[in-house]
């Protein structure tokens, strides 16, 4: 779906262009970052066909373990996954260690992912206020004692599975940790540490800190990938050099530009840049419709989940006249069904919209404002 574009220059690929995880050579060295009601199977078989089957590692929605009394696999649609999705990753939080080895040990016997992953990131109040997720980073000898009983549990089922940690790198700027928390992922066990360089406090506003995640990466034995504001092939590579990480995990600049990843795969491969034409971004949407229907979506269902893209993947349309991208938006925003909106898509890829280009670098600003307190909630009291 991509179209080559005479006499582009190439980016220059970095030094590293992949890392281990246990037996996995992973190339690119890029990561879809975990994100609850957006990287369903259905959006991750969408960004690894666009990528020309070139993902990096793929992650599953974050998974709950707090909630049952006994996790229960069928309960959590999370879980599931394509074949054509590995190497894959199943993520799940929680703040009892008990529960989070039981529910480790099913999911490696029953589903057998090629890794798994304790979510210490999720900024969420339903979540981190609960203790889990990044308010895990508020009480480092319980986190430890998860990655020590899911280690346990993983190496006690037969099933040979790397461990791994997402993490933020505080709680808030006063309680910055993140080097506390390596050394405990790396005492434990864990093979691989992802550090989104935001605070919980942050939430996902603001600026990610690189330099936290660079003094990560430099005290690390094991592999460690950075996250935060990565949009573009350029940026993947300055992040890459600059801040020695073995790769990044991008999430919502994959939301807007879900070609992302074949799009960095090509300059590590040191193929010229391409430009997607709004044609063949239009072209998606039929593609994104059948793997929603095939992972059992209602046709509202997958109505939603089309206009959503729609309504990002219209930001980066461009061409003579900007008012032309938006009447592109408007039309497809505006239709009734899902089946209208696809006979629109159709039409405006051979009428308004020929002519037009999706260029990812219009979609630089991704980020709100700063917060400036953590307003608490009944779920933080005693905390």
């Amino acid at each position: 779906m991509l179209k080559d574009v005479e006499n582009l220059e190439k980016v220059e690929k970095p030094s590293r262009t992949t890392f281990r995880l246990r037996n996995l050579e992973v190339f690119p060295n890029t990561i879809l970052s975990p994100m609850d009601g957006v990287t369903d199977a259905p959006f991750r078989r969408l960004c690894r066909v666009l990528s020309g089957d070139r993902m990096g590692l793929l992650v599953s929605e974050f998974v709950p373990t707090d909630g049952d009394a006994v996790f229960n696999l069928e309960g959590h649609k999370q879980l599931r996954f394509f074949p054509e999705e590995r190497p894959f990753g199943v993520q799940f939080f929680g703040r009892f260690p008990d529960k989070m080895a039981d529910a480790a040990r099913k999911i490696a016997v029953a589903l057998k992912p090629d890794y798994i992953e304790v979510n210490a990131g999720c900024p969420a109040p339903k979540v981190a206020g609960k203790g889990s997720g990044s308010g895990l980073l508020r009480d480092l000898p319980r986190l430890q004692e998860i990655l020590h009983d899911v280690r346990a549990a993983l190496d006690g089922c037969g099933v040979d599975m790397p461990l791994t940690l997402k993490c933020r790198i505080g709680w808030d700027s006063e309680s910055i940790n993140v080097l506390e928390t390596l050394r405990i992922a790396e005492g434990e066990g864990v093979e691989m540490l992802t550090v989104h360089g935001r605070t919980r406090l942050q939430g996902y506003n603001g600026l990610a800190d690189w330099d936290w995640i660079g003094k990560v990466a430099a005290a690390a034995k094991i592999p460690v990938i950075g996250n935060g504001d990565v949009n573009s092939v350029e940026v993947a590579r300055e992040r890459i050099e600059s801040y020695g990480v073995s790769g990044v995990a991008i999430g919502r600049g994959a939301m807007h530009n879900p070609w992302i990843f074949g799009q960095i795969a090509d300059a590590w491969e040191g193929k010229p840049k391409r430009v997607i034409t709004a044609g063949e971004a239009l072209d998606v949407f039929k593609l994104y419709y059948g793997f929603k229907i095939e992972d059992g979506s209602t046709d509202k269902g997958a109505e939603g989940r089309l206009k959503q893209l729609a309504a990002r993947l219209c930001k980066g349309f461009c061409g003579s006249e900007d008012d032309v991208a938006m009447q592109v938006r408007q039309a497809l925003l505006s239709s009734s069904c899902a089946a209208e909106l696809l006979d629109r898509a159709q039409s405006l890829k051979d009428g308004l919209a020929k002519g037009l280009v999706f260029d990812p670098g219009r979609l630089v600003n991704l980020n709100g404002a700063k917060e400036t307190e953590l307003k608490f909630g009944d779920q933080f009291k005693g905390r």
